[in-house]
């Protein structure tokens, strides 16, 4: 055997280049110029940045977390075997936005 009989078992393929454009040519698949074309593209939302510098709401609690207004069955009136509603007792004690409790 000689050097020019001699053949390879793969082909001679060049090695792959990072970085060169992409399978589709010109700006391979990044659109066009600019910001969103450039490598570290990371860009926020208007709308996230808004929120971000707006100010907790301090003391907020979730609506099922609230503790219910408690009312004892000496406090609720009743007239002729019927108990009072919870409408005429908002009304009456002038309760707004809490779950009332009849203990």
């Amino acid at each position: 055997m000689q050097i020019h009989n001699l053949k390879r078992t793969h082909k001679n393929k060049k090695d792959r280049l990072v970085g060169r454009g992409g399978k589709h040519a010109k700006t391979s698949g990044r659109g066009g110029k600019g910001q969103t074309a450039r490598a570290g593209n990371k860009r926020r939302p208007e709308l996230r940045d808004i929120i971000k510098k707006l100010p907790k709401n301090r003391g907020y609690q979730f609506k099922s977390v609230r503790k219910p207004f408690i009312v004892l069955k000496e406090k609720v009136l009743s007239s002729a075997g019927k108990i009072e509603k919870f409408s005429e007792i908002r009304k009456r004690l002038g309760v707004k936005g809490k779950k009332i409790v009849i203990k």
